[in-house]
């Protein structure tokens, strides 16, 4: 528990996948071509208490939809790439856009198209679903599944960590 709170200390991006973090990765459509997505709202509330912290967030997908922009643009995060193909790199563009380090970086990703951005980020997470190779590069494994509280549990995780939660609680009341 010492390693993580030196890690979590550093933190000031919380960047995430969707499909399997955000979402239980189920990707549904109507009759018509309407996707629908189920997205948790403790993972919202946790995202808002992220903020409070003055921790960034941002999303990397491989997707593209607008179910997810909408989502992300009601939680306040405005860094959305979509349609990446190449997670790495546009994890390395936004590193330069916003001039952070890889030590300042959590990253939750839950599949081989994040192990890139998890071998290289300081706080790897991951959810119990995700495959045995993506768990051996995470520090951590939450206890939920994607799209059933996992952001909010690592929120809070590195809010307690960071000797934050308890001010940011008293700020709801």
């Amino acid at each position: 528990m010492k390693i993580l709170k030196l890690k979590a200390r550093q933190i000031k991006w919380f960047i995430m996948d969707v499909d399997g973090v955000l979402t239980d990765g189920k990707i549904i459509y109507d009759n018509h071509g309407n996707e629908f997505k189920n997205f948790c709202v403790k993972d919202g509330l946790g995202i808002n208490m992220i903020h409070r912290a003055g921790i960034k967030t941002a999303i990397i997908t491989g997707r593209n939809s607008e179910i997810v922009k909408r989502r992300a643009l009601e939680l306040g995060i405005t860094e959305i790439i979509q349609n990446a193909n190449n997670k790495l790199k546009m994890y390395e563009n936004l590193k330069k856009k916003h001039r952070f380090k890889d030590d300042e970086v959590l990253y939750i990703g839950d599949d081989y198209n994040d192990l890139s951005i998890l071998k290289k980020v300081h706080f790897p997470v991951t959810v119990p679903s995700a495959p045995e190779i993506v768990k051996k590069e995470c520090i951590y494994i939450t206890k939920e599944e994607g799209g059933n509280g996992a952001v909010r549990e690592v929120a809070e995780l590195i809010l307690n960590l960071q000797d934050k939660l308890e001010k940011i609680i008293k700020g709801y009341c």
